[in-house]
Formats: structure tokens, C-alpha cells, sequence
């Protein structure tokens, strides 16, 4: 019986550390969510360069600190948008930003996706969206 009350509360024990762990990893956690206009002609290239047999820059975004990164897609009005979200886990956003930027991979990548796309009025690129609501 003390055998298994030992085996539990190392076990309880166990589970509150990988929690406390856990809680303490995903504060440094910055959601990030964009949108940008789609060229309805240029779905099909688009969707084939994301798709999961092409690598594409996905150890650059790994390098850069930008993990769990989803692309969606949605028609309105007859226009395509993108929806893209990741998150953030470095602690200088904007000098990872800067690095990726700079690496040739990921220039070549933007030079090939770039033209596939519409950036919102007054923007250049995709639009950084706010976020209002996160349900942890």
C-alpha cells in the first residue's frame, strides 16, 4: 500500500511540474495573425508550393522562432483572402524578423509567392492583424 501511494503521489507530483512547465513555456508564447489578398488564378501554384511534400522555408521559420504557422484561405465577395497565424516562442521578435528577412531562402520564397498575392490597401505585404480574443 505505501508502494502505491509513493507510485501516486510521485506521479501527481510528476504531472504538476510538467504543467507548471508547461504553463511557464507558453508565456513567452506572441500569437500572430495576418491577412493578405489572393489572386484567384494563382490558388492552385500557391496551395502546391504549401503543400506537404514541398519543404519550402520551414526550418527558416522553425529557426526563427515561429512554430505551429497555418495558412487559410476564404472567399468573400468573389476575392480570395489569406489567414495566416503562428506563434512566436523567441524574445526579440523583431530581430528574428530581421534574420529571416535576410536569408536568400526566404527572399527567393517571397520573390515566388509575392506576385501570387494582394496586399490590403496601404500595405505591402501581408497586414499584422490584433488580436481580441484568446481562450488559453
Amino acid at each position: 500500500m505505501k508502494k502505491m501511494t509513493l507510485a501516486l503521489g510521485f506521479v501527481a507530483v510528476a504531472f504538476l511540474a510538467a504543467a507548471l512547465y508547461a504553463k511557464s513555456e507558453n508565456a513567452h508564447v506572441q500569437r500572430i495573425g495576418m491577412v493578405i489578398g489572393m489572386k484567384e488564378d494563382r490558388i492552385s501554384a500557391y496551395e502546391a508550393l504549401h503543400a506537404a511534400s514541398n519543404p519550402g522555408v520551414r526550418d527558416l521559420l522553425q529557426k526563427y522562432n515561429m512554430h505551429n504557422f497555418s495558412i487559410f484561405i476564404h472567399e468573400l465577395d468573389g476575392k480570395y483572402y489569406l489567414f495566416g497565424y503562428y506563434e512566436y516562442t523567441g524574445t526579440d521578435y523583431k530581430a528574428d524578423m530581421a534574420k529571416l528577412a535576410a536569408e536568400p531562402r526566404n527572399e527567393k520564397w517571397l520573390a515566388t509567392t509575392g506576385p501570387m498575392q494582394i496586399p490590403l490597401p496601404c500595405e505591402q505585404s501581408w497586414s499584422m492583424m490584433k488580436e481580441v480574443y484568446h481562450n488559453p
